[in-house]
């Protein structure tokens, strides 16, 4: 397990830092789930569209739906099962399709992204059981080598898959990358009070509610729901990519610490002064670039490059 630190931000960052702590953290506090969807699909307008040359096909994955994204480096049979964001409560893969094709670039994959079923509406088990569902349809598709992905709450329920597929005796993915994840649901990380001023996206005061409509009574130490709680052990290699000053930086480097004891070859980056989920501001800040290319090495240290003869 490597704790890796990079130095300075750029310019580009800090004007990230900045922007996301004006549009996003202070218009945010206090917003109903309602507003908070509204503006999410305002974002979703605006977001930038993918090179010309990527290919997003819509499936039916199991019965769920989803989106395949491919490029000119994907392998057809290396696939990214990627589990995205927004707290259980919000997102969609629509959100990131700016983000998948330089995933895709970078693990010469194709991207599979699904649509989980999103809480109150469905609380716990039910994006669990979507994304069961829609693995167990990728592999029928036969791929050789499967990354497992996600971000934030995507995050944190990659893990939490890995740990049922394990406990089902299903073939697990041959590594995982998560991004800014929250594993801990009783929400217990230090991080929460110390950062909490300092993160600039992430009100910590909102987490409580989100928690409390996700889990909608269950045990937050349950395993499937926070991985934290959970034994790592037979878990494929991780890398864990979280901000210096998250509120959910805990969450992260708890867990790392986990898999460090069962797992030598999963990997902590913390990156000083990263918003959170910083790698989706990739069209315009060089750190986010940055850390999809390590995303990209550590499945070549994982995996092999992928090429092929």
């Amino acid at each position: 397990m490597s704790l890796l630190l990079w130095g300075p931000i750029t310019l580009r960052a800090r004007i990230v830092r900045l922007g996301s702590r004006w549009f996003i953290k202070r218009r945010s506090r206090g917003l109903s789930l309602a507003q908070s969807r509204e503006a999410f699909r305002a974002m979703v307008r605006k977001a930038p569209r993918p090179p010309r040359d990527t290919e997003t096909v819509h499936v039916d994955a199991g019965g769920i739906s989803a989106d395949i994204v491919t490029r000119s480096a994907s392998h057809a049979d290396r696939w990214v099962f990627y589990l995205h964001g927004g707290g259980y409560r919000i997102g969609s893969p629509e959100a990131y399709r700016h983000f998948t094709w330089r995933v895709a670039d970078a693990v010469h994959a194709r991207v599979l992204i699904i649509r989980y079923r999103l809480a109150p509406e469905h609380p716990f088990p039910a994006a669990l059981d979507d994304a069961l569902a829609a693995y167990r349809w990728l592999l029928r598709q036969g791929p050789k080598e499967i990354v497992g992905m996600g971000d934030s709450a995507g995050g944190g329920l990659t893990l939490a898959l890995l740990m049922r597929l394990r406990d089902e005796g299903m073939r697990l993915p041959d590594a995982a990358a998560v991004m800014s994840p929250w594993t801990d649901l009783a929400l217990t990380g230090a991080s929460l009070e110390e950062n909490a001023a300092a993160d600039p996206m992430i009100n910590a005061g909102d987490m409580p509610q989100a928690a409390a409509d996700y889990l909608a009574g269950a045990d937050p130490c349950n395993p499937y729901v926070s991985p934290l709680y959970g034994d790592p052990a037979g878990l494929p290699p991780v890398l864990i990519q979280v901000g210096g000053d998250e509120v959910l930086r805990d969450d992260a480097v708890r867990m790392a610490d986990r898999l460090s004891a069962t797992n030598p070859r999963s990997e902590l980056q913390v990156w000083p002064l990263m918003p959170h989920v910083w790698q989706a501001y990739a069209p315009v800040m060089p750190e986010a670039r940055a850390a999809i290319a390590e995303i990209g090495g550590f499945v070549r240290r994982i995996l092999g490059s992928g090429d092929r003869p």
